[in-house]
């Protein structure tokens, strides 16, 4: 058992935005532990990330089965007895981005959605809590998206106007939410919350028409996983900029 390293969570973290935190966390001699559905494509990530010099490793974890989030719990206590940055970076996307859909969307798309990006968050976020309360200075990461903003979607000659898939917009709408109770209640401890937007990025959700490549889309993450005591809580970031809610 390592009792000084920090260590971190991050959830879908064998690819895409994922792979890159990790990989940005790991570089700043922070312990990494990636949570996967597929242990053979955990294990390559794991080897890709040991080979820059990285601890690293991989651990079991389904936003769908709940169970798994126990046996997360259970590996940090057992192994850490605390847990130093959690990254909820695990997300899906049903729908065409620029479909607007509110009208017909289906309510299967609607509750799939919203079982991954943000009652799967909230379960797993409270049953690693009391690990996160034995750290110094926790750290909580949700990734979002500017599409959850509705100060952007409202905004005159909104950038992302096009983009109303209502499932997966809403989901992160609501995910914000949850970023802002969840640090109003911890207000009093070290512990600090904050919604990330990663940007448009070149992955297998944002396409290959996205402007930002894949090596930046940990950026927000890292800066938001590793704030110092005094950074901000209960906020929304891109790149250490402020963005509306």
């Amino acid at each position: 058992m390592n009792t000084q390293q920090k260590v971190a969570f991050i959830t879908g973290g064998n690819r895409g935005i994922g792979l890159e935190t990790a990989r940005g966390l790991g570089r700043l001699g922070i312990e990494v532990v990636i949570g996967v559905r597929d242990p053979d494509k955990g294990e390559e990530a794991v080897a890709a990330l040991r080979n820059e010099g990285i601890h690293a490793s991989a651990i079991g974890f389904d936003a769908t089965k709940p169970a798994t989030f126990q046996a997360v719990y259970d590996h940090f206590a057992s192994q850490y007895g605390r847990l130093d940055i959690l990254v909820n970076n695990a997300g899906i996307a049903l729908g065409d981005f620029f479909a607007p859909n509110a009208s017909t969307v289906s309510q299967d798309v609607l509750r799939r959605t919203f079982d991954v990006n943000f009652f799967a968050v909230i379960e797993l976020t409270q049953i690693l809590l009391p690990l996160i309360r034995q750290a110094p200075a926790g750290r909580i990461v949700n990734l979002s998206s500017i599409l959850g903003s509705l100060g952007t979607h409202c905004a005159p000659d909104s950038p992302i106007a096009p983009a109303k898939e209502v499932a997966y917009n809403a989901s992160k709408t609501a995910l914000n939410a949850y970023t802002v109770h969840l640090a109003a209640e911890l207000a009093d401890t070290p512990i600090k919350v904050n919604s990330a937007h990663p940007g448009w990025v070149k992955t297998d959700m944002g396409g290959p028409n996205a402007p930002m490549d894949i090596a930046d889309g940990g950026k927000t993450s890292v800066q938001l996983a590793t704030l110092p005591a005094d950074g901000p809580t209960g906020g929304f970031f891109h790149m250490g900029e402020a963005l509306p809610w």
